[in-house]
């Protein structure tokens, strides 16, 4: 993308004002998103992201800049753009680039962008179709199948020189449901990883995956509404790591942390969770939706043991974060593009297995709520203090799952939460999802297996 003589010239001019660090993040990237409506195809979607971020630090001093000009002229004028920006000096250190080849543990065997729209269409209806053909009750399907080719180059005065090919591939499908009282109810299955085609040859059935969003919404169709109240709640595996992802590991995150905003500041060696909470974030998870090569600053991902028989362990940290931190970088600097500041962020987030079996921890309750699925939610770092949805939801009776209830939500506060969890199942899963934040939107994989939570305060009617 970008030739080493050019990049070490642009690095040059970065540093010529007395800049101690200074980056270049390259990319040329595209994305295709075909959606279907009620078994027609609504759009096709190309989008084409292309340019450069230059960014230097002196100190705990940042600056970045951008351009969508590629050539050595225009990221060298870029670059003194920062340089200009950062103050006036002289250069202090000299640049030497070498290049860098990663371990590349994402294979890829089917690009999507080198495969014809029709093949990808195909997949889309068997998929919107098998929702249709679960239930009468289904009113409407809509589909979406998304694609995306990213090709990126770093290149840094630490000496790094190194380019990735990062494919990811999902699919998605919602169903609509007419509800016993008159009104609708949704159901939604989006599994992704980061692979081509293949994913569906082996990994992702498209029938199953318009069935289970189909079977969500039927089950949510002849829900009641859900008490509220405080009470044990089981959650299940998968999405339900939503509730960790969101409750506390943007807490651990240096974007807070470094700043003293996060509820988890200065705990490290502390417990801050129940005992049978082992947490990690894991990049180097083989073709897994969130996972990296390197971050977005050239960092190796890596397994980061974040909790650890409730004891706090590690943070997530960015090199600017490391730099207030006194920390080494983890490799979690991300961004959603050349356009955003890299900041920490998660990548497959996941609360590990513990002892218990499922059926124990549903035994377990006498008066309470199995969250089977749960939805979006929304989370204050500086609190902790969240409030999610549950997208599926039964009422447990005498340690019995019982009718299904709609309108519930989880609602509390991550540090008192995660203490709360006393029970941790054997099945794990990961899903996928889109996580926002201040470097903008990117993709992350959330886990765990059934959790129970002792007490928590359960939104309904």
């Amino acid at each position: 993308m970008i030739s080493s003589e050019i990049c070490a010239k642009v690095l040059e001019a970065a540093v010529s004002t007395g800049a101690d660090y200074a980056e270049i993040f390259a990319e040329n990237s595209m994305n295709r998103t075909i959606s279907m409506v009620s078994g027609k195809v609504d759009a096709i979607s190309d989008g084409v992201v292309s340019g450069a971020a230059v960014r230097v630090y002196k100190g705990l001093r940042s600056v970045m800049a951008t351009t969508v000009d590629l050539s050595g002229d225009g990221l060298v004028r870029c670059a003194r753009k920062a340089a200009q920006a950062l103050g006036e000096g002289k250069a202090e250190i000299s640049v030497v680039l070498r290049d860098r080849v990663f371990p590349h543990i994402h294979p890829v065997q089917a690009v999507p962008s080198s495969v014809p729209n029709k093949e990808k269409v195909d997949i889309l209806r068997i998929a919107c179709q098998g929702a249709y053909a679960y239930d009468k009750r289904i009113r409407q399907v809509t589909g979406n199948f998304l694609d995306v080719d990213r090709n990126i180059l770093i290149a840094n005065t630490e000496g790094i020189r190194a380019c990735d090919r990062r494919v990811r591939t999902r699919i998605a499908v919602t169903a609509l449901a007419d509800a016993k009282d008159g009104g609708t109810q949704t159901g939604s299955c989006s599994p992704g990883r980061r692979m081509g085609m293949e994913l569906f040859e082996n990994t992702v059935e498209a029938e199953a995956v318009g069935r289970e969003a189909a079977r969500q919404a039927v089950v949510m169709s002849e829900a009641g509404y859900c008490p509220a109240g405080v009470m044990p709640v089981a959650i299940g595996n998968g999405f339900g790591g939503v509730i960790f992802h969101e409750a506390c590991g943007h807490s651990l995150e240096a974007t807070s942390v470094a700043y003293g905003l996060s509820q988890f500041a200065g705990k490290l060696e502390e417990k801050i969770a129940g005992e049978k909470v082992n947490a990690y974030d894991d990049g180097t998870i083989p073709n897994s939706w969130g996972s990296l090569d390197f971050d977005d600053e050239g960092t190796p991902a890596r397994r980061n043991v974040l909790i650890e028989n409730g004891v706090l362990k590690s943070y997530m940290i960015d090199k600017f974060g490391s730099r207030r931190m006194g920390l080494p970088p983890t490799g979690n600097a991300r961004r959603e593009s050349f356009e955003y500041t890299p900041t920490s962020r998660m990548t497959n987030t996941y609360i590990g297995e513990g002892p218990d079996e499922n059926e124990a921890i549903i035994a377990s309750i006498d008066n309470g709520l199995y969250a089977a699925a749960m939805g979006g939610g929304s989370v204050n770092p500086t609190t902790g203090e969240f409030n999610f949805a549950v997208r599926e939801g039964y009422l447990v009776k005498n340690g019995k799952i019982c009718e299904p209830v709609r309108g519930a939500s989880l609602v509390g506060r991550g540090s008192e939460v995660i203490l709360n969890i006393d029970m941790v199942g054997k099945d794990l899963l990961l899903a996928e999802g889109m996580c926002g934040s201040s470097s903008g939107s990117i993709p992350v994989c959330v886990g765990q297996p059934m959790i129970r939570v002792s007490s928590i305060t359960v939104g309904g009617r």
